[in-house]
């Protein structure tokens, strides 16, 4: 198959990606709410939607133009969502994949400062500062992850951080380096990711599902979408568990 024709073969938008995992998700919520010991096809459907929302975090990561805005909107959200879960079941200690993200985030922003200090040619004392920081902050996640319940866990921090591995558009790296900057590769990152997602999950029968999101991913073809969605899949998280779980308390309890 020619370039070309793979280019035409990519039919989805950002956005039509993120609606599709987000409809995914609320499936998946849906099951896990109301029928929590059934209906395991929901859950499995809703294994598509992680993937999706990850590859798009580092991609969010990739062309945003102020980190702190980013990062302060995804965390800020978390703490809603956190108070959202929190009110509606006491009982669950898990952190919603949303501080998932934030570290994902914070990672993400530390692998770009170490890539920038290391191509350009930066004094060494500064690519040795950022270098640590980056693997710093993997020892600090991994240590929250071993002793907090995270959803996702720690390879979920990592999928999207992964999924960025290859982001050097905007630095001056090895032109062998910049020609692997491409849409598969990138996808392809974060493979590795949910194998160990899958062996270190509660339930890897299920996770087994999210690789069905590949095929997805590569059909992406690189831009937003028409309409402004960004804030609508920030909110959409919270809002809809909140509504999910005021259904349930008030017409299932």
């Amino acid at each position: 198959m020619s370039f070309s024709a793979l280019q035409k073969c990519r039919i989805f938008s950002g956005n039509a990606l993120k609606i599709l995992a987000a409809v995914l998700m609320a499936i998946d919520h849906i099951g896990a709410i109301f029928y929590p010991t059934s209906h395991f096809i929901l859950r499995k459907i809703g294994r598509l939607s992680f993937p999706v929302f990850a590859f798009f975090i580092a991609e969010g990561c990739r062309y945003t133009k102020n980190k702190a805005k980013h990062f302060s909107v995804l965390a800020g959200l978390a703490i809603v969502c956190e108070i959202v879960v929190r009110i509606a079941v006491p009982s669950n200690q898990m952190a919603s994949v949303l501080v998932t993200f934030s570290l994902s985030v914070i990672l993400i922003y530390a692998l770009q400062a170490f890539k920038k200090a290391l191509f350009e040619n930066d004094k060494a004392w500064k690519t040795a500062l950022f270098g640590a920081a980056f693997l710093g902050g993997i020892s600090l996640c991994y240590l929250l992850c071993s002793y907090t319940e995270l959803d996702y866990g720690f390879w979920g921090v990592m999928t999207p951080v992964f999924a960025s591995l290859l982001d050097v558009r905007s630095i001056p790296a090895p032109s062998l380096l910049q020609k692997a900057d491409c849409l598969p590769a990138r996808v392809l990152c974060i493979v590795p990711c949910l194998f160990l997602l899958v062996e270190t999950s509660y339930f890897p029968a299920l996770q087994w599902y999210a690789f069905l999101a590949i095929p997805f991913l590569l059909l992406y073809n690189g831009q937003k979408g028409k309409w402004k969605m960004k804030y609508f899949f920030y909110i959409f998280y919270p809002a809809h568990l909140a509504l999910l779980y005021g259904i349930f308390y008030f017409f299932f309890q």
